[in-house]
């Protein structure tokens, strides 16, 4: 059922995908959402550099269960940075 559907070209994402980020948008003459991809971009290379700096922290400092949980933030965070500069490679405005 998917795959019955066109392919999506870049112009498509450049030009945004209505309600793609919001199902009930377009109700009540409400506009399409857009997604602030540079903003999350920025916010997640914030939360990968504090992450990391307080996983050194934690770790000098003695308290390793602080490290290694902000290693584990600091690898979610790389992981939201990739996600967010893929979808902005692919075209998608914000």
């Amino acid at each position: 059922m998917a795959r019955d559907r066109p392919r999506r070209t870049r112009t498509d994402y450049e030009r945004g995908l209505p309600g793609y980020h919001d199902p009930t948008s377009g109700f009540g003459g409400a506009t399409p959402a857009r997604s602030a991809l540079t903003l999350r971009a920025l916010l997640a290379v914030f939360g990968l550099v504090f992450a990391a700096g307080a996983a050194w922290f934690g770790f000098a400092a003695g308290l390793p269960v602080l490290g290694w949980v902000m290693i584990a933030v600091a690898v979610v965070a790389l992981g939201d940075l990739v996600w967010v500069l893929y979808r902005k490679r692919r075209g998608e405005p914000g």
